[in-house]
């Protein structure tokens, strides 16, 4: 233990200053702490006891030092410990020899630890103006190493190892990679960042795939910094089969930032040997609260993305968008080129090119008080097809409209009862071409008038748990009064809990919902103070006539819709169930969905189950029944086991199946997957895919995935 009259002893010696000339700014004091501090009587020094000496933002611990004045050397006494001013880099060492102010020197029996990863033991470490650091005969690693297992997983063993701290940059020479001790191969030159470093050109981590369609391939990936605010990434595929590279370019500007991925491929898979893909997104704040969206994708053939593993969407989406977000405003105008890549599909009949501009505003007028909100809004729906439509087939059919909206909403409350009145007024302008019988301008206006009553009813125990329960009518009249318009958005109607108190559940403006009805619904909520919680809640929507608007598979048609009923389960955030069903008189179901998350220490389940049926005016012409089922679970020491499952209830088989086994620790992160694709098309055939993926950690910073680390054993 210090002695108390020690330990409150600070002693600032200006070693390195008489070496600055007269007039010169002078350099900051050294302070020196220890048990014991001694003089002889010149600028010479020694202490010893649990010595720390600081200075210029560095620390150095140890037993004991001798400071000569007249060489301005430290001879230190370990064990020893230094640490720069930034914190990131640490020297331990048995004996050391030191400039005063700590920039040079020799440590000897040393160890050189980087921002608290990676680790070089070496005999001998020579420091040179505080930047360059050499290292002889050194090992590098990040792995914990123990008594009772001395070998680390991996290791690069050098004659010397030189870190530039400025360029964060570590030089290998005759260096060699082990594996278990096991010497994998020799390189007489290596460089790598050290793991200060954020961003370097060079290689990153590696990977391996083998696929019965595309071949065995190592993809390499190689960073290139083109400056400080961009950069591209260059990964070939090395090996037997297919040729590929993925490019990625990335840049950030003052106003926004760009990112643009694809690849290319040369194959004898299609009729066309080269194939590729590319995707970009681009955003940017042009002032005045507007922002610039852009995107961009294109593929050369329908089955390119799902063979090789890329992103492969249903419909790609190349588009150019500016938009502003107020609080009471919404302004919007885009043009947007759509590509279906499913099997069958033929674009050029499908209103792939679509310009549309909108325009939200929100009001709260004084005379009549509650809110109105209006909307303007124009949207053109071109088709690359010239054909004239027939019937029901669109073919050529080209529509611009403009269309408009004033909803106004009140709600008053009178004695726990709440009264909402809502009205709204929608209207537009349609203009046909090469749409046969729908060819002119037509115009069409729809009025709607609406009253809501709830009444909540809450219970609260004495163990703080809340119970409500809130009994629902709304009673709805609209009319549309106009001509037959073409229906370019209003195809697919979704009916559940969100939309079940809506005056209109089209999704877009070419139908609107007409007639008298009624939305009748009762929800319920149980909250505790534990943090589970459940609610349910039901619907039905009813009907003086049938208008034959809507189809079966919506579960809104008939005079009496489909029983809508919704159940939700949430415990913290560890658990999720949700479920959605509509079923008719006679329990039979047109569609039901359910949805879970599971979290736990261990593990994640995400699951989910879907049923669709089959509705012509959906253009659903066959049921569908999936199942969808994710999970990860930790195994011991390091290891993670995943499984993810796609099985198609009405083929009776597996659409997709993957097994994944990482592991992963302080030092090493990797991961093995087996994946098969049952999808058999003219343009895709079943598939098997093996993988293999190895980061090491410690060399460049942000190291994505799992990170688990280890400790010996006492």
């Amino acid at each position: 233990m210090r002695h108390m009259f020690a330990a409150l002893m600070a002693v600032f010696l200006c070693w390195g200053a008489p070496l600055a000339a007269q007039g010169a700014p002078s350099l900051p004091p050294a302070t020196l702490i220890a048990d014991n501090i001694r003089f002889d009587g010149t600028s010479s020094v020694a202490a010893n006891g649990s010595v720390e000496v600081f200075y210029n933002g560095a620390r150095l611990r140890a037993q004991s030092i001798s400071f000569d004045g007249a060489t301005e050397q430290l001879r230190v006494q370990g064990p020893l410990t230094l640490t720069d001013a930034a914190g990131n880099t640490h020297f331990f060492a048995e004996f050391a020899e030191l400039s005063g102010d700590l920039q040079n020197g020799v440590l000897q029996s040393a160890r050189l630890v980087l921002d608290r990863q990676l680790q070089i033991a070496a005999t001998q470490i020579d420091r040179t103006d505080g930047r360059y650091t050499q290292l002889y005969q050194a090992v590098a690693s990040t792995c914990e190493v123990c008594f009772e297992n001395p070998t680390p997983i991996w290791e690069i063993r050098a004659r010397r190892i030189v870190h530039d701290q400025v360029e964060q940059q570590l030089y290998f020479d005759n260096a060699t990679f082990r594996v278990m001790g096991v010497p994998v191969f020799y390189l007489p030159r290596m460089r790598l960042p050290d793991p200060t470093l954020e961003r370097a050109t060079g290689f990153l981590a590696p990977s391996i795939r083998a696929d019965d369609r595309t071949g065995t391939q190592i993809r390499v990936p190689y960073f290139i910094m083109l400056g400080d605010h961009a950069d591209v990434t260059v990964t070939p595929w090395i090996g037997l089969g297919t040729q590929t590279v993925e490019l990625r370019y990335r840049q950030a500007f003052r106003n926004g930032n760009l990112e643009a991925q694809g690849a290319v491929s040369w194959d004898d898979l299609t009729d066309d040997p080269t194939r590729a893909y590319l995707f970009a997104d681009a955003q940017f704040d042009v002032g005045g609260g507007f922002i610039l969206d852009l995107q961009a994708q294109a593929v050369s053939d329908r089955g390119y993305l799902t063979t090789y593993g890329f992103p492969d969407p249903d419909i790609l989406e190349t588009y150019a968008r500016i938009s502003r977000v107020r609080r009471d405003e919404y302004i919007e105008a885009h043009g947007t080129l759509f590509e279906y890549l499913r099997e069958g599909v033929d674009n050029d009949v499908l209103p792939t090119r679509v310009g549309h501009a909108e325009i939200i505003r929100r009001y709260a007028p004084s005379l009549i008080g509650g809110t109105l909100t209006a909307e303007l809004e124009g949207t053109g729906f071109y088709r690359f097809s010239t054909a004239e439509s027939v019937g029901d087939d669109a073919n050529g059919r080209d529509v611009f409209r403009v269309t408009g909206e004033l909803d106004w909403r009140r709600t008053e409350i009178f004695g726990g009862l709440e009264l909402t009145f809502e009205g709204a007024l929608h209207g537009g302008v349609y203009s046909t071409q090469q749409g046969g019988v729908l060819n002119g301008t037509e115009t069409r206006i729809t009025p709607y008038g609406a009253v809501e009553l709830r009444y909540p009813l809450q219970a609260v125990s004495a163990s703080g748990v809340s119970h409500i329960i809130e009994p629902v009518v709304q009673l709805v009249w609209s009319e549309t009064y106009g001509n037959e318009v073409p229906n370019e958005d209003s195809f697919i109607v979704e009916f559940d809990e969100a939309n079940l108190f809506s005056l209109d559940r089209f999704p877009g403006s070419d139908e609107r919902e007409v007639g008298p009805r009624a939305n009748l619904g009762l929800t319920y909520t149980r909250t505790a103070p534990s943090g589970f919680s459940y609610s349910l809640a039901g619907g039905v929507v009813l009907r003086t006539d049938e208008q034959g608007q809507l189809t079966d598979g919506s579960g809104l048609n008939g005079v009496q819709s489909d029983f809508l009923v919704a159940a939700h389960v949430r415990f913290n955030d560890h658990l999720s169930l949700v479920n959605r069903a509509l079923f008719d008189t006679d329990f039979d179901f047109t569609s039901s969905e359910m949805s879970l998350y599971w979290m736990g220490e261990r593990h994640q389940v995400v699951s989910s189950y879907t049923f669709l049926e089959a509705d012509s005016g959906e253009q659903r012409p066959n049921d569908i029944s999936e199942w969808a089922f994710e999970a990860e679970y930790g195994l011991a020491n390091g290891w993670e086991a995943g499984v993810d499952w796609r099985y198609d209830f009405i083929e009776n088989a597996p659409s997709r199946a993957r097994l994944s086994l990482g592991y992963s620790n302080e030092c090493v992160d990797m991961e093995f997957f087996v994946s098969r694709r049952y999808t058999d098309s003219t343009s895709l055939d079943p598939s098997s895919r093996v993988g293999l993926t190895v980061s090491l950690a410690g060399f460049g910073a942000g190291r994505e995935g799992r990170s688990v680390s280890r400790s010996c054993r006492g």
